[in-house]
């Protein structure tokens, strides 16, 4: 098996040099670095990365646990994590929780069970305790899309409590009193914190919160046909929905397509995280912005900054942009 000194001698370079190529140092002629890689691949050398990150006591790799791989709204986050790491030379472990503590909890044991160097955890169901006794370990972490004060300055979080605010104050401003809700999960932070919002707005002009016009889904299709279901079984009046993401708006309106309504003429609907085919649909949905593809981005930055001790700028708190387009109207 060659050795790295097989490769030195081949080149006619110091190991010195063979290492700073295996190590993308910039510090090596182009000229040099060709011989470097030409010998390594005469050789068949491989380097040993495991060996080499026990003796740099660094891996280059980040492990990034999420709740789910499909969907819209994961694909683009770990896309600009992968990006701005790799523009760095580092690698991504992926791994998924699915929004069970357990699963969440197994997850980050085998990142670290790998040698991660660090971990961005978008999590929902492991404790606040677990998280703040994690990032007191050797291995940091940094939150997306929840906050824990105790721990504030490693959370990359969306004010999603004033986006739930701006959906429904949107359509109040529009004159509608009347409003349906339908949720996520009761037990996602980011949906606690919009229906908080969704209630602040209500109570700022005097409306009462009616829990028979809240239906609870879980961020997907089929639970905003559900929730449109049971709203109009309801036997209440509304003239407006607004719905904790868009892809429950898509359910819930091919429901009102199905009865023969018009959007928004009939009723009107806002979202909420900007997912693509909300530009693209007929008509095309008002909605509230997240975004969570800077937020991904911004984590990869937060690590480059704080752990390979980069110079760069890194914002923690993302703030909703409420979206208007057709899919609300004034009455």
């Amino acid at each position: 098996m060659a050795t790295i000194y097989d490769v030195s001698q081949l080149a006619g370079v110091s190991l010195a040099t063979v290492s700073r190529v295996m190590n993308k140092n910039t510090n090596v002629s182009e000229k040099t670095k060709q011989k470097v890689l030409a010998a390594m691949a005469e050789l068949g050398y491989r380097p040993n990365t495991f060996a080499q990150s026990l003796a740099s006591n660094c891996s280059n790799s980040v492990g990034v646990l999420v709740s789910q791989l499909d969907g819209p709204y994961y694909g683009p986050m770990m896309a600009e994590i992968e990006a701005a790491l790799r523009a760095d030379n580092r690698h991504v472990i992926i791994a998924v929780g699915h929004s069970d503590a357990a699963q969440e909890i197994d997850s980050v044991e085998f990142l670290l069970s790998k040698g991660c160097d660090a971990l961005i955890l978008d999590v929902e169901a492991i404790s606040d305790d677990y998280l703040i006794k994690l990032s007191q370990s050797s291995t940091p972490i940094v939150l997306i899309n929840r906050y824990i004060a105790e721990i504030s300055d490693c959370c990359i979080y969306l004010n999603n409590e004033l986006g739930g605010y701006m959906a429904t104050r949107h359509l109040l401003d529009l004159g509608h009193r009347d409003i349906a809700y339908i949720s996520g999960p009761s037990k996602k932070h980011d949906a606690i914190e919009r229906l908080e919002g969704h209630k602040r707005a209500l109570a700022e002009v005097g409306i009462s919160y009616d829990p028979a016009l809240c239906f609870e889904g879980d961020y997907k299709e089929d639970s905003g046909v559900d929730g449109m279901n049971y709203l109009f079984s309801q036997n209440k009046t509304f003239t407006a929905v607004v719905c904790a993401n868009d892809q429950m708006v898509s359910g819930a309106i091919s429901v009102c397509l199905e009865r023969g309504m018009q959007i928004p003429q009939d009723l009107s609907f806002v979202g909420y995280d900007n997912i693509p085919f909300a530009r693209y649909v007929s008509p095309k949905l008002t909605t509230v912005n997240n975004p969570i593809h800077e937020m991904g981005k911004m984590a990869a930055l937060w690590l480059l900054k704080n752990l390979y001790k980069q110079d760069l700028e890194v914002e923690n708190v993302f703030e909703p942009e409420l979206v208007v387009r057709n899919s609300a109207i004034r009455i």
